[in-house]
């Protein structure tokens, strides 16, 4: 039995649709591979080569751009392909759909890659780094806002797409009423937009940047991540402190590499009053010479206290950061008490003890009675 025209037709039509969607995806493959291929050979992102041998738009953009190109390419030759009135249009409106969802990755990708092309110059392992804290801070603070903004227009975008006029009207008023629902929720919600103001000031007027040195609360930390809504700070022995943006706004704090890296650091060493002090300061100075850690600008011995038992004697040093100047510090304790141990044994602290004739006559009887007995 032969078919009949039509059925032979209808197969020759989903034949071509077969032929022609997979041509689609096909190309949008060539195209994705060749652009990003080409991507791949310019100058790599010099930041943060170090952990990733792609650049910033292929990490970034290489995931979203396959799909927005593929659902380009299949809404560009949807018109032809012979589906039927009661699936061709929910289908065309499942990709549009899909398509504002993809372009709204692609959106908050380009978003990573902007920071990336902000921050690849300012490296934050450099000796002297506060521009370079100042710009991650900004970039941080700025990428945050962008990706809500492009969040809330692609919600707006995705309730237009859709055939209901009644959605098209929530999808106006999403956008139109912005206002409005931020005084709404400015008043529900004080704390979260008094944190959101505050890391607007912060991120400008910078009273911290990522990697600063703080004590907050007590506890020595730095700064690893500033939030839209808290600050993570790294304590020294790694725990993390969780600190809402506004207490940098509203409580006193101690930045200490908020201007420069550079620190002071002291070390205290407490001896009798028959300590030659020359050849402390010869030595202390001998040790920075020899230590790594030592940035050649400051180094000073001083007597900086006197008691009725011992002398106190600073030893004034100066170091590139915190952490080489917490250890500068521990070196020259150590080498300033090895130095007195092995030099000048007696000159430690020591109570000092004087008698009187009383306390001899004392003495005496003591013993004499301890020798009758």
């Amino acid at each position: 039995m032969q078919p009949t025209p039509h059925l032979q037709h209808l197969k020759h039509d989903w034949i071509f649709a077969i032929f022609l969607v997979s041509g689609t995806i096909l190309l949008a493959n060539i195209v994705h591979a060749v652009t990003f291929f080409l991507i791949r050979l310019r100058k790599k992102d010099v930041a943060l080569q170090k952990t990733s041998n792609r650049p910033s738009i292929y990490r970034h953009l290489n995931h979203p751009a396959r799909w927005v190109f593929l659902t380009i390419c299949l809404l560009s030759v949807f018109p032809w392909l012979p589906l039927p009135g009661q699936i061709g249009q929910p289908l065309r409106v499942a990709l549009h759909i899909l398509l504002v969802i993809l372009s709204g990755w692609f959106a908050v990708g380009c978003v990573f890659v902007l920071q990336d092309a902000l921050t690849r110059r300012f490296d934050l392992h450099a000796e002297n780094n506060i521009r370079a804290r100042r710009i991650h801070t900004q970039a941080q603070v700025l990428r945050r806002i962008l990706i809500g903004f492009i969040v809330i227009i692609d919600i707006g975008c995705l309730l237009w797409t859709f055939p209901d006029p009644q959605l098209w009207h929530y999808g106006s008023g999403l956008l139109a009423s912005a206002g409005v629902a931020t005084i709404v929720l400015a008043a529900a919600a004080k704390p979260t937009v008094g944190n959101l103001l505050a890391g607007l000031q912060i991120a400008f007027t910078e009273p911290i940047r990522i990697d600063d040195v703080v004590i907050v609360q007590g506890e020595w930390g730095r700064i690893e991540e500033i939030t839209t809504s808290y600050v993570v700070v790294c304590i020294w022995d790694l725990r993390r402190m969780i600190v809402p943006l506004s207490y940098f706004i509203e409580n006193p704090f101690q930045n200490w590499t908020r201007e420069h890296t550079e620190l002071l650091g002291t070390a205290f060493i407490y001896t009798d009053y028959s300590v030659p002090v020359q050849a402390l300061r010869e030595h202390f100075a001998k040790v920075l010479e020899a230590s790594p850690l030592w940035d050649r600008k400051v180094c000073s011995t001083q007597v900086t206290n006197l008691s009725e038992r011992t002398m106190e004697i600073r030893c004034l040093m100066s170091a590139r950061n915190a952490s080489e100047q917490f250890d500068l510090r521990c070196v020259v304790r150590e080498e300033m008490v090895k130095f007195i141990q092995e030099n000048y044994p007696d000159v430690f602290p020591r109570t000092r003890f004087s008698s009187t004739p009383e306390s001899n006559e004392s003495s005496e009887r003591a013993k004499a009675f301890s020798e009758m007995v």
